[in-house]
C-alpha cells in the first residue's frame, strides 16, 4: 500500500462518519413538517486539540511524518467531528426527530469522544522511555504477577490486532480496585467504569506510514518508547477514589 493510499484511507476515515450525519439529517429534514428552527436547548461544549506532550522528531522508531499525521488528521479529525456533531445535537428538536436520526447522531458523538480521548491517552504515554514508578509497579506486579507478564499479554494483544483495528488499554477497575488490560474496537467497547492508564493504538494509521503491514515491529517499538510518568500520575489518581 503505497503512502497516498494510506492518506486517502485516513481521510475517508475521518469525514464517513459526518457524511452520513449530513445525510441522515437532510432524509429527517424532509420528513419533518417545515416550521422555524428549534433553538439550543443549552451553549453546547466545544473542543480544542490538546498539544502534543512531546516532540515529534525525538520518539524513538517512529517517524515525525506518521506521527504528526496521526495527530492532526485521526486525533484532530475526531475532536472536529465531535464539535459538529455536538452542534447539531444542540438545534434537534428531540420530540419531534425520527429514531434513527437520533441513534446515528449519538453513536456518532460516542465514537468521536471516545476517539478524541483514547488518542490523548496514547500520545501521553509516548517519549523517552521510562519504567512506571513504585506504586504502579507494584500494581501490575501484583495484578498480573509481574512486570514481565503484564508486558507480554500487553504486547500480544496488541499484535492480535495487527490488520484489523482497535485499542489496547491497560485499565484501572474502580469496581474491583484492580488493573486489567482491556480490548476496545470503534472507539466504544471496552471496561465500563475503566479508567485507562496507557494506551495502544492499533488502528492502521497510527504504523501502516512507517511498518506497513508489520503490526508486530510497530508494538515492539512502541513497547521501547513509552513514557510512564502520565500513567504514574493517572494511576494514583485513581487508586485514591
Amino acid at each position: 500500500m503505497t503512502a497516498t493510499d494510506v492518506e486517502r484511507r485516513t481521510f475517508l476515515s475521518a469525514t464517513a462518519g459526518s457524511a452520513a450525519i449530513a445525510t441522515l439529517t437532510a432524509h429527517a429534514a424532509q420528513a419533518q413538517p417545515s416550521g422555524p428552527p428549534v433553538a439550543p436547548r443549552s451553549t453546547p461544549m466545544s473542543y480544542a486539540m490538546k498539544p502534543l506532550p512531546f516532540d515529534p522528531q525525538k520518539i524513538k522508531g517512529l517517524s515525525e511524518k506518521i506521527l504528526v499525521s496521526h495527530y492532526e488528521n485521526n486525533y484532530g479529525g475526531a475532536v472536529k467531528r465531535l464539535n459538529s456533531i455536538i452542534d447539531q445535537l444542540a438545534t434537534l428538536d428531540y420530540d419531534k426527530a425520527p429514531g434513527f436520526l437520533i441513534n446515528g447522531l449519538k453513536r456518532e458523538e460516542l465514537i468521536a469522544t471516545n476517539s478524541m480521548i483514547l488518542h490523548e491517552f496514547y500520545f501521553a504515554g509516548l517519549g523517552e522511555q521510562n519504567a512506571p514508578g513504585a506504586g504502579l509497579a507494584d500494581a501490575i506486579a501484583r495484578d498480573f504477577g509481574s512486570m514481565d507478564r503484564w508486558r507480554s499479554e500487553f504486547v500480544a494483544m496488541g499484535k492480535a490486532q495487527g490488520g484489523g483495528s482497535g485499542w489496547v488499554i491497560l485499565t484501572y477497575s474502580p469496581r474491583d480496585k484492580r488493573l486489567l488490560n482491556s480490548w476496545a474496537a470503534d472507539h466504544t467497547t471496552t471496561l465500563a467504569g475503566g479508567e485507562p492508564v496507557l494506551v495502544l493504538d492499533m488502528y492502521e494509521h497510527a504504523y501502516q506510514m512507517d511498518f506497513g503491514a508489520r503490526a508486530a515491529d510497530y508494538v515492539a517499538t512502541i513497547m521501547s518508547a513509552l513514557n510512564w510518568s502520565n500513567a504514574d500520575r493517572l494511576y494514583a489518581q485513581y487508586s485514591r477514589s
